[in-house]
């Protein structure tokens, strides 16, 4: 009977862990010293503003207006996988894979993911990920594997890069541009950090990720998936997994059709990588009169643009009436709706604590206590440190310009690594992204996953501790050389 009900229990959707964690946020701003004003500007550190009632309610309508280019982006791409979905190409290219591959399938993980990881460590790339979400989804199912499997080679992948960032504008880039005048950070020794931080989170998530993939494989019943989750799955992607016998071939208009979505893929990638921070100029002179911007200046605007007219091309090909591509691209749209709700709702957490100026209390009160305690627990406090204002500040390029700052010459004053300590604030917060529920990206992508939440904590939790140790070892041991 105890087992029974065990199987039974569910947790809490994504929407009520959120709006928990909004209205602990709004608790806690009063139960901290308040802060003081000065000619109408905060006293750094001094305190905290106390949330009213309204401004606790009113932060996930304002996470909308501080989410709004990733919402649209989102909506956009719904509409464009949807008409690439009625076309069948994509459902029957993941079955001719998977045909091709029969019995080699957990080949997949480990590319897969190390191309993520690349997208991650050279610019940043999570919330250009939701799409494959979705895709990856089909394609493990139909391998026989869970949509668990799928959300890791995504997340882990990209995520392992993102927290071993080597040039990415919007984590390192931001960090160094934001230290103060006097204080110097050599990027040739920030990228060497980096890529061993890269490499060994890459080389840790892939191992978790393969040992549990083999598992699903070999027996069903092995998977972390809740029985709401499964039916979930099997509803969504279940029908895949039931064609694996039959032998499929691809209609010209389908090849056709999959170029086009490759190539969709590979121009937003382009778009999104900072070719100007690089010293590479070729792609600023001929592509502005698409999206108004240049290939490595595009945001979610112009992805949402180019989604749009590839929607439109890929229609064009496959001879859709106008009445059926319109049908096809809002129900599309309707399907994200969900997500878009979560990512906006997650952003309200840090709407409120930015009002509250509790990300500012934290990091002054914490770089001083950091001031006293012995080089070799630097680094691991620092890492514990930004760890928790990670969980508030999810943003690496938010995070950045809050702490870099400080922490910054708090290190160079005590002759510890600059370069070092950055990292540290890099791996951070590159860590909490592959978890916290504050990254819309993550919630809306396991929401595509058909995985909840609690769900992916639990699977994902030894991981996390894993990558944690072995970063902060080799933190540690960075800034012990360096110093």
């Amino acid at each position: 009977m105890a087992k029974s009900k065990r199987k039974k229990r569910e947790f809490l959707t994504a929407f009520s862990i959120i709006f928990i964690l909004i209205f602990g946020l709004g608790l806690v701003s009063h139960l901290l010293p308040k802060a003081q004003f000065v000619g109408g500007e905060i006293v750094n550190g001094s305190g905290v503003v106390g949330a009213s009632l309204s401004d606790i309610l009113l932060s996930p309508i304002l996470g909308f207006e501080n989410a709004i280019e990733v919402c649209i982006f989102v909506l956009v791409l719904g509409g464009f996988l949807k008409i690439v979905e009625s076309t069948k190409a994509l459902e029957t290219g993941i079955e001719v894979l998977v045909h091709k591959l029969k019995g080699k399938e957990l080949v997949l993980i480990p590319i897969l993911m190390f191309l993520f990881s690349v997208g991650g460590t050279t610019y940043g790339m999570l919330e250009e990920t939701v799409g494959f979400y979705a895709l990856l989804s089909a394609t493990m199912v139909m391998a026989g594997m869970d949509t668990i499997v799928a959300s890791a080679i995504v997340l882990l992948g990209a995520g392992s890069g993102v927290l071993g960032s080597t040039i990415n504008p919007f984590a390192v880039g931001v960090a160094v541009s934001a230290l103060p005048e006097g204080v110097v950070a050599n990027q040739a020794i920030i990228i060497g950090i980096g890529v061993i931080l890269w490499l060994t989170t890459y080389a840790i998530s892939t191992f978790f990720v393969m040992r549990y993939a083999k598992k699903v494989i070999k027996r069903k019943g092995s998977t972390f998936l809740t029985l709401r989750e499964r039916k979930n799955m099997q509803a969504e992607y279940g029908h895949a997994e039931e064609k694996t016998t039959k032998k499929v071939h691809l209609t010209k208009g389908q090849k056709t059709t999959l170029v086009l979505f490759a190539l969709t893929f590979v121009v937003m990638i382009i778009g999104f990588i900072p070719w100007e921070e690089f010293g590479i100029q070729f792609f600023t002179s001929w592509t502005a009169w698409l999206t108004g911007l240049p290939l490595g200046s595009w945001y979610f605007y112009d992805a949402a643009l180019w989604f749009l007219l590839m929607s439109i091309i890929i229609g064009i090909v496959n001879r859709d009436g106008e009445k059926k591509f319109v049908d096809t691209f809002i129900d599309g749209a309707d399907d994200m709706v969900g997500v878009i709700l979560i990512i906006a709702i997650a952003r309200g957490a840090s709407v409120l604590m930015q009002s509250t100026y509790i990300d500012n209390y934290i990091i002054y009160n914490a770089a001083d206590a950091l001031r006293h305690v012995p080089m070799v627990l630097f680094t691991p406090l620092n890492y514990i440190l930004h760890i928790i204002l990670s969980v508030l500040v999810p943003s690496s390029s938010g995070l950045a310009t809050l702490s870099a700052p400080i922490i910054g010459p708090l290190a160079q004053e005590l002759n510890y690594s600059v370069e070092s300590t950055i990292m540290t604030m890099v791996a951070a917060n590159g860590l909490v992204n592959l978890i916290t529920p504050t990254c819309g990206a993550i919630m809306g992508g396991l929401a595509l996953a058909k995985v909840e939440y609690p769900t992916w904590v639990r699977w994902a939790f030894k991981v996390v501790v894993t990558i944690a140790i072995v970063n902060i070892i080799i933190l540690t041991i960075a800034t012990l050389l360096l110093s």
